[in-house]
């Protein structure tokens, strides 16, 4: 009887979730469905990032295809990834070494044709080229690891304004949005490297006092300077080039102190909830400008139950978005292959895929393809 109730009450739910537009006349407040077969990861690149070149014979078609047939109308693509090389052609920051198509704007032209959103990520707070060209910047540490000086918001906003004009991309995707070692608290010590020494009397107004004079409450305002400086100059960059470009962020912890005021939290276009789960997604609403469309995420590192948190967040109104390391060459298994178990078949990323499928295309989770 349990399995019923679920049944009929998914059906429902997924009605609402796919309103009565139709994939060829999709509108603007149709709910998120989104998707990322991720090229970030992989062994062989520093702190586990991909190590460059990996995936660049990607087809731009073919990964569009999959994308369309699991019903996503946002994809999630890639402007510049962890290991500081871009997806695109003749831009300003260096190509993914051996980059076969023009990958990034075939993607966005293919997907404006199919009335599909494409996003361009940015990993805010990490790049391994960066850190290789300039290591006194840098800390060196397993993940976010790059102070927000000056001349790297310089650098980033000049990669974010070329993706956006050489691509014409639907947006930008903003990941590890923290300073050294943030993204949750507690928050450990900076180091204060000379760079972040001058960050500091750029930032509060006033000369370096010394490590030793540096207060909890001093370091947590410098932090919260340093994220407001950085994101409204990404901010103004992105508007001037491309008015309608959607700024998308996504954070682990949102309730992070690094977080607390910030206007990147008012302002910002999307917000995501990468931890996945129900709780923390509903707290966004409390944090958010009116404008800001809320997502959650399903991945099978934040080990939540899709089949709790996929009809909750279409219930509420939130978009969904999920993502995986690739296991067939750059790609995953064919959609039909998800639609033709039974979801209790699969596990881990492969679920959250078959769930995802359903909801996507209207079905309900117990549906099989004959």
């Amino acid at each position: 009887m349990k399995k019923t109730i679920l049944f009929l009450t998914m059906a429902t739910i997924v009605v609402l979730f796919i309103g009565c537009n139709s994939n060829s006349q999709r509108t603007e407040g149709e709910a998120i469905k989104a998707f990322n077969i991720d090229y970030n990861w992989a062994p062989g690149g520093a702190h586990g990032f991909a190590k460059p070149g990996l995936w660049a014979d990607a087809n731009p078609e073919t990964l569009m295809k999959w994308y369309e047939d699991l019903g996503c109308n946002v994809v999630h693509s890639f402007g510049v990834s962890c290991n500081g090389y871009a997806w695109y052609k003749n831009g300003i920051i260096p190509e993914q070494p051996g980059l076969k198509y023009d990958f990034l704007t075939e993607m966005v032209k293919i997907g404006h044709k199919k009335n599909m959103k494409v996003f361009g990520y940015f990993c805010v707070g990490a790049n391994n080229k960066w850190e290789e060209d300039y290591p006194d910047l840098c800390y060196r540490m397993n993940g976010q690891q790059i102070p927000f000086t000056a001349r790297y918001i310089d650098y980033l906003c000049a990669s974010i304004e070329d993706a956006i004009k050489k691509t014409n991309m639907d947006g930008i995707m903003l990941d590890w949005f923290y300073n050294p070692g943030g993204g949750k608290d507690p928050l450990p010590p900076l180091r204060w490297l000379p760079c972040e020494q001058v960050m500091y009397q750029e930032l509060m107004n006033q000369p370096f006092p010394g490590k030793d004079e540096i207060t909890p409450e001093i370091e947590l305002d410098f932090r919260r300077k340093a994220i407001d400086r950085a994101w409204k100059r990404i901010r103004e960059i992105t508007k001037k080039t491309k008015p309608d470009c959607i700024i998308w962020l996504t954070a682990y912890d949102i309730n992070s102190k690094e977080y607390s005021g910030s206007a990147m939290l008012k302002e910002v276009d999307w917000l995501m909830n990468e931890a996945g789960d129900v709780a923390r997604t509903e707290v966004m609403r409390g944090l958010v400008g009116s404008q800001t469309k809320l997502i959650t995420c399903m991945a099978n590192w934040n080990k939540q139950d899709p089949a709790e948190v996929v009809p909750a967040a279409i219930k509420a109104n939130v978009g969904l978005y999920g993502f995986t390391k690739p296991i067939v060459g750059a790609l995953m298994p064919p959609i039909d292959m998800y639609l033709s178990q039974p979801v209790s078949d699969f596990s881990g990323d492969g679920k959250n895929i078959a769930i995802l499928a359903r909801a996507y295309k209207g079905l309900p989770f117990d549906y099989v393809k004959k």
